[in-house]
């Protein structure tokens, strides 16, 4: 009984071996594609400029509540117990504010890399596929990934690259 499962695992493997070989594996360094795109480098600068203006706006709030509270510590000794409390809570409200103001930055910021990046994935994702069915590959793996351990099949980064019309 034993002799017959062996056997019969051992003729599988060599199924599975047999449809492994016939299909055509190729790799694709998707960052390089991606870093030749003009699209992709204009959306890069304008998201770099939004997020620099957000920051800008951000470390101006910040240097204002940091001027405020230099203030308060000055003034502190001289001010009644009642007025250090209610200058403390508008510090508070303060920090509050920029930290409300930093999460609201970073979902806009979010957001519109997901609005600029989405039709350059489809693109991309459109040319590997035109280059996949004209060379015949079955499968294309990002030679980025860490799951990539034997980058042996063809290289479709130039495929790729000429169906964008890149250079």
């Amino acid at each position: 009984m034993k002799k017959s499962g062996l056997l019969f695992a051992f003729a599988m493997f060599l199924m599975s071996f047999g449809t492994v070989s016939a299909q055509k594996l190729a790799t694709l360094d998707v960052a390089e594609i991606l870093n030749l795109m003009p699209e992709k480098k204009k959306a890069d600068q304008q998201l770099e400029a939004f997020s620099k203006t957000k920051q800008a706006e951000i470390e101006k709030q910040m240097t204002a509540a940091e001027a405020k509270f230099k203030k308060y510590q000055e003034e502190a000794p001289k001010q009644s117990q009642k007025v250090n409390e209610e200058r403390n809570q508008e510090l508070q409200k303060l920090q509050q504010n920029i930290q409300q103001m930093t999460q609201v930055a970073q979902q806009d910021l979010a957001k519109r890399q997901n609005e600029a990046y989405a039709p350059i994935e489809k693109k991309v994702n459109d040319a590997v596929a035109k280059a996949a069915k004209a060379n015949g590959w079955d499968f294309v793996f990002d030679t980025n990934t860490v799951g990539l351990i034997y980058r042996g099949g063809a290289d479709a980064t130039a495929a790729v690259k000429k169906e964008l019309g890149l250079k």
